[in-house]
């Protein structure tokens, strides 16, 4: 197995098609990326939730589309897990779905593929990428793209 993900929709909005497209998209971003033995949760959301979520972890009292919340940012001096046999807690990933139905209309494409896109930009951050500095999101973004386009999700 390469990645156990649980799914938690808290707007009771989505259809089971949504979830299966975001597990299969991770799936192959974990194989990709080579996460050989790996657990995260995926939570939908309201736009009041993440705001609130938004505001008292990033102090930004505005709702965004996704957080991500990472297990394993070891520090410098920090001992690394040792037992191949236990899962690596990568964390957990928060999506707005409002937001993200917006966005699918801002950019003129499907909500399947917002809904995908932003699940692996969270699940990027919980592998270690950023996009704080230009070379680091050049790095995010052009991985973002090469996965979604051969998983068959790019931008239309």
């Amino acid at each position: 197995m390469t990645l156990n993900i649980d799914f938690f929709d808290e707007t009771d909005s989505l259809e089971e098609r949504d979830t299966a497209l975001v597990e299969d998209l991770l799936l192959f971003a974990s194989k990709k990326e080579g996460v050989q033995n790996g657990e995260c949760s995926v939570t939908f959301v309201t736009n009041d939730k993440i705001q609130e979520i938004n505001k008292t972890y990033r102090g930004k009292d505005k709702p965004t589309d996704v957080i991500s919340f990472a297990m394993e940012d070891e520090a410098e001096g920090d001992l690394a897990v040792i037992g191949a046999d236990i899962p690596r807690m990568l964390g957990d990933i928060v999506i707005s779905v409002q937001v993200a139905k917006e966005q699918a209309d801002e950019y003129g494409h499907s909500f399947s593929r917002e809904l995908g896109f932003l699940a692996l930009h969270g699940f990027l951050h919980l592998l270690g990428y950023d996009h704080i500095k230009e070379s680091d999101e050049a790095v995010m973004f052009g991985r973002q793209n090469v996965i979604l386009e051969e998983f068959g999700l790019a931008r239309s």
